[in-house]
C-alpha cells in the first residue's frame, strides 16, 4: 500500500512539472527570436525624437548668424527694449543701486544710540546692558 501511494504521488508530481515545462516552451521564444526583435526595435523609428532630416536628436543649431543676433540684441539695447539682467537687476528694474552708503558713520551711530535709548533696539552680543553698566549672565 505504501509503495503504491508513493508511486502515484510521484507519477502525478511528473504529471504536474512536466506539463510547465511543456507550456512553457511552447510559449516562449528562442534566444534567436528575441536577439532578432531587439534589432529591429533598433531599427525602428522612435516617433517624437526623429527630425525632419531623418534620423537622431533634434538639432539644437539656431536659424540665425551670430551677426543678426548681435545686430537684433545692439538694436533693441538703443530702443530701451533690453532689460537688465544679473546683478543689475533690482526690484524696481532700473540699473544698479547704490555701492555706499549716503549716511555718515557718525549719523548711523547717533541713530543706533537714540534707538537703544528710547527702547526701540536692546544692544546686541556683548554690548552693556541698560541696567548699570552689568554684563549680560
Amino acid at each position: 500500500m505504501k509503495t503504491t501511494l508513493a508511486l502515484s504521488a510521484v507519477v502525478a508530481a511528473i504529471a504536474v512539472f512536466s506539463q510547465g515545462a511543456l507550456a512553457q516552451s511552447a510559449s516562449s521564444p528562442t534566444r534567436a527570436e528575441v536577439k532578432a526583435e531587439a534589432k529591429a526595435a533598433n531599427k525602428a523609428p522612435q516617433g517624437d525624437a526623429m527630425t525632419k532630416e531623418g534620423g537622431g536628436q533634434p538639432s539644437t543649431k539656431s536659424d540665425t548668424t551670430r551677426d543678426a543676433r548681435k545686430a537684433t540684441t545692439k538694436a533693441e539695447a538703443k530702443s530701451g527694449q533690453l532689460n537688465a539682467t544679473g546683478d543689475a537687476m533690482t526690484k524696481e528694474g532700473k540699473g544698479a543701486p547704490p555701492k555706499t552708503s549716503t549716511t555718515t558713520k557718525e549719523a548711523r551711530k547717533a541713530t543706533t544710540q537714540a534707538d537703544i535709548k528710547s527702547g526701540n533696539m536692546e544692544p546686541k552680543g556683548d554690548a552693556m546692558t541698560k541696567e548699570g553698566g552689568k554684563q549680560k549672565p
